[in-house]
């Protein structure tokens, strides 16, 4: 009996390959993701291993490293030994130019610029051939406003000559960081007063004997004199390392970056295998419910309970195995297509390495995760009477209680997501926290979260109708199918939950990383503000600067929002002498980047002559707060002031306080300024290239004035935020799309399941456009459901991360993204209706009425 219960069921799944199709689904996705995410990883790795080494192939030895650098003196002898074809050293050294000390900086490296051991290549002019020539990259030539040909005055340090360095060519380089220039190595050892350092890249002649050569090198190193430190110790004697070490080093560096991103890819990949379970086991068990007399009958012909669950389960294990197939198939099309295609556009990607272990691995977990999520709907299927033979299959479609137990088990995991979470608030840390370890705090989220969602999991259909009940009220109004649509959902609460919580745990990662970032970014945002509060700043190396020259700056129409500083140190609190603190009187107003400020108490807008804004952790040290009275001294002089704001952290340029302008004239402050402060009067970088350029020209004229773009570090450090919260986006997106597979797969198996309900709708006068617009909005429905649960659990828990983390951030709510969120959501499931909605709107009224299973 077993046996023909087995052949029964694999007959049916070979009639219905639709069906098959729909339940495997979610199986294939996961699959796909599964296997195209090692097969990602081994193409980036081969990649890097043959591509991305910062060592040239060509490089046989390299002489010296970080902690033991070869010294440039060595250079000339290296190039005499016997079978070294070339030796080029990797030096470095920086000028300053223009007049005085505090002039433009410009980092000078050594390169061959041609050979095969060159990084540098000239694209305009020539490569420099003479000691003092030098040759720069784009972004150095617009921001220094220099040309072929120009000539700089720059110098290695405050008491030596200036010299003049010609500027050759244009180069091209791996990085461009706009201060930037190329040089032979006897240029760069002429500009270093105390001889350059680094490490010294050899290329052996043809014939040469690799062991003989590295003999001649390790001689030429031992008897090199060994310099001594400011402690007494010498350095040690350089290194000889061959070049395929030194390459395998830097791969090996790069992939150690690339194994943590993937360790943290495959967190998120799990999730999304989790989701693929879900939404399996509520697939099945749509399909198994739709099958009820087919068991029932079975049932009555002596088939038992066992046989039947082992016959779906074994259902399962070939749905699973037909689509994790496929889906590895797509992988596999998809990483060996892809190096082909992109050499059509340039890029060298290589291939991934032998697949068949990862394969098997991947369809074998595959399987055994859709045998797992078969098992609990087989079971529930294969306990039905054989009584149920005589009912129609949608009749158990419906059923609203959880049982018992389920319900105790529910509320017993909510209790304990509540209190966990609580536990987690108490051990949150404060500002500047010292010693702090965020991973058991954010393990202990983690877990409280997880008890969440299996709390949803288990109460998720007594939840759907009271939630239901709100978001369908304007559905409701619209009409009869509105209420049609709402009324199908609030139907089969069971299978609306089971694929809403999957949509739920989706939008709780997605609304999670919205949130987080958001807090994150306001944070960044104040920190760089304080830090960076203006694309540049003039500076004078300690001397104090004319206000003649804030004046020019004013005055530049290429420059706004100038505003000039003064900075004054050792001030004593209270006559404390033990600590000493310092003050600057910037103008909060005059920088838009300070508009956005925020206090932790009182305001920015009391702050004048008497009174002072102290940084967070200043006021945590003197145990002050606004309103409290001050006496600051220094050198005699005194002056009494009140706090009227304090800052969540450090006050604007890492000062402890900001001052009025008076009470730093009476505590002796000098009449210059210490900084001139100003932004880019045009946005972008033409804007920002030609400020800096007009800067220039000012402290060229005025001399002993230096140029820094603070918009420089203000950019990376956005950049890197931009890219991390797109990949994590990206990832947890994964989680989303098999959401959406499951919302269509759930639409189309009740179309099949409802048909007859489908054909009475038509039959009593619903359009075929009213039928698709039902079914379209139960999908929708879905959506909708599912981001209102997770936006309910993705927000407190990305505030409780943010603060696990350490981190002084404000809770954010980003009102636009969460709101997108939602309603790209509610589209993605609306649209994953559309085509079983136009499947059941095309079946006849007879038709439909006269199928049942």
């Amino acid at each position: 009996m077993n046996r023909a219960v087995l052949r029964t069921q694999l007959a049916g799944v070979a009639r219905h390959p639709a069906r098959l199709l729909l339940t495997g689904l979610a199986v294939l996705v996961a699959s796909f993701t599964v296997c195209a995410t090692m097969l990602a990883q081994q193409v980036t790795e081969r990649t890097l291993l043959q591509n991305l080494s910062g060592t040239p192939e060509q490089v046989a030895f390299v002489l010296g490293d970080e902690s033991a650098p070869a010294p440039a003196h060595a250079l000339d002898r290296v190039r005499a030994v016997p079978g070294v074809a070339e030796a080029v050293g990797r030096f470095a050294t920086g000028v300053q130019l223009g007049t005085g000390s505090s002039g433009a900086y410009l980092q000078v490296t050594a390169d061959p610029g041609t050979g095969p051991l060159a990084l540098a290549r000239a694209v305009e002019g020539r490569y420099p051939q003479a000691r003092y020539e030098i040759a720069i990259t784009p972004r150095t030539a617009d921001r220094m406003s220099l040309a072929v040909g120009s000539v700089l005055h720059a110098r290695t340090g405050p008491d030596t000559p200036p010299v003049d360095l010609t500027v050759t060519g244009v180069v091209e380089t791996p990085y461009d960081f706009g201060a930037q220039s190329y040089a032979l190595a006897e240029t760069v050892v002429a500009l270093a007063p105390d001889g350059p350092s680094g490490r010294i890249e050899v290329r052996l002649a043809d014939g040469a004997s690799e062991s003989e050569v590295r003999l001649r090198l390790r001689q030429v190193l031992d008897s090199e004199p060994r310099p001594t430190m400011s402690d007494g110790q010498q350095l040690p004697v350089p290194g000889l390392r061959t070049g395929a070490e030194v390459r395998a080093e830097e791969a090996v560096a790069a992939l150690e970056e690339i194994e943590t991103i993937f360790t943290f890819v495959s967190v998120f990949v799990a999730v999304a295998v989790i989701a693929a379970a879900l939404v399996v086991a509520s697939t099945f068990r749509i399909v198994f419910a739709q099958r009820t007399r087919q068991l029932a009958l079975l049932r009555a012909i002596g088939a038992g309970r066992g046989g039947i669950a082992r016959a779906l389960a074994v259902e399962g294990a070939v749905t699973g195995l037909v689509a994790s197939v496929t889906g590895v198939l797509a992988a596999f099309a998809v990483g060996y297509g892809l190096p082909p295609l992109s050499g059509l556009f340039g890029a060298q990607i290589l291939g991934p390495g032998t697949p068949p272990p990862a394969a098997l691995a991947v369809v074998a977990g595959a399987v055994l995760l859709t045998v797992g999520a078969v098992l609990a709907p087989a079971r529930s299927a294969a306990r039905v009477a054989p009584l149920a033979a005589l009912r129609t299959a949608q009749t158990t479609a419906s059923r609203r209680d959880i049982g018992v137990l389920r319900l105790g088990a529910g509320l017993l995991l909510a209790a304990a997501a509540v209190g966990s979470a609580l536990l987690v608030g108490t051990m949150l840390p404060g500002r500047d926290p010292e010693n702090y370890d965020p991973m058991p705090v954010l393990l202990g989220v983690v877990a409280s979260g997880l008890l969440a969602f299996l709390a949803l999991m288990l109460l998720g259909p007594l939840l759907v109708r009271p939630v239901l009940w709100i978001v369908g009220w304007p559905l409701r109004r619209l009409g009869p199918v509105g209420r049609l649509a709402v009324g199908g959902i609030g139907g089969a609460p069971r299978r609306a939950a089971a694929i809403s919580v999957v949509v739920a745990l989706g939008v709780t990662l997605i609304a999670g990383v919205l949130v987080g970032s958001a807090s994150i970014q306001v944070l960044a945002d104040r920190e760089m503000a304080l830090s960076t509060p203006a694309d540049f700043e003039v500076t004078a190396d300690g001397q104090p600067i004319p206000a003649a020259v804030a004046d020019q700056v004013r005055s530049r129409p290429e420059l706004a929002h100038t505003a000039g500083y003064r900075r004054l140190d050792e001030l004593h609190v209270d006559a404390d002498p033990q600590a000493a603190y310092d003050a600057n009187d910037l103008d909060l107003a005059a920088l838009p980047a300070l508009g956005g400020v925020d206090v932790e108490a009182g305001s920015l807008a009391e702050a004048g002559p008497g009174r002072v804004v102290l940084a967070g952790y200043l006021a945590d040290i003197l145990g002050k707060h606004s309103g409290d009275q001050l006496t600051l001294s220094r050198e005699g002089r005194s002056v009494q002031v009140k706090v009227v704001a304090v800052l969540p952290g450090a006050a604007p340029l890492h000062s402890s306080m900001i001052l009025d302008r008076t009470d730093l004239d009476r505590l002796g402050a000098a009449a210059g300024f210490t900084g001139i402060l100003a932004d880019a009067a045009r946005p972008g970088e033409d804007g920002r290239t030609a400020g800096q350029q007009a800067l220039h020209r000012i402290a060229a004229d005025s001399g002993g004035l230096g140029v820094v773009v603070l918009a420089d570090e203000r950019d990376a450090h956005q950049d890197v935020l931009n890219a991390v919260l797109w990949i994590a986006i990206g990832l947890v997106g994964l989680t989303v799309l098999i959401a959406v597979v499951g919302v269509g797969a759930t639409t189309a198996l009740s179309v099949v399941e409802r048909i007859r309900e489908s054909g009475l709708l038509r039959a009593v006068g619903l359009s075929r456009a009213g039928l698709r617009t039902m079914l379209t909005t139960e999908s929708g429905l879905y959506g909708v459901l599912g981001a209102v649960l997770g936006l309910l659990l993705g927000v407190p828990y990305a505030w409780l991360a943010v603060r696990a983390l350490g981190l002084d951030a404000p809770l954010v709510l980003p009102v636009p993204a969460l709101a997108g969120l939602f309603a790209a959501l509610v589209a993605l499931t609306a649209l994953a209706g559309v085509l079983p909605a136009r499947r059941a709107s095309r079946v006849s009224p007879v038709t439909a009425l006269g199928a049942d299973d």
